[in-house]
């Protein structure tokens, strides 16, 4: 947990916490059990949770309050869980999402 802020000039110092070990990507990371799924990731220096579907350009954590739906990941098998919001616990298993097997049809195209 290399660029984890452990002495806030606001919150204080980070107490008594726990770590857990967690799977993103295959990769094994450690986090704070139960701070968010995002900021364990950014902590560890992760800043590509997923691919966009079409473009496959980088996805990271935009708004980090849960109001944008950039943060999606799969917990457990459970697809679309938004990484800011959901606890990180010990053993848990993220997958970041990538780009569509199949190129989506650009409707604005003329194919005529």
């Amino acid at each position: 947990m290399t660029e984890r802020i452990l002495d806030h000039p606001v919150l204080g110092k980070l107490n008594d916490t726990r770590t857990v070990k967690f799977l993103f990507n295959g990769k094994e990371y450690e986090g704070i059990e139960n701070e968010p799924i995002a900021a364990a990731l950014l902590a560890n220096g992760v800043r590509t949770l997923r691919r966009h579907e079409e473009s496959g350009s980088p996805r990271g954590i935009y708004c980090n309050i849960g109001h944008c739906f950039e943060c999606r990941v799969t917990v457990d098998g459970e697809q679309g869980v938004r990484a800011c919001l959901t606890p990180v616990k010990d053993g848990m298993v993220v997958k970041g999402g990538g780009q569509l097997d199949a190129p989506v049809r650009d409707w604005r195209k003329n194919n005529g």
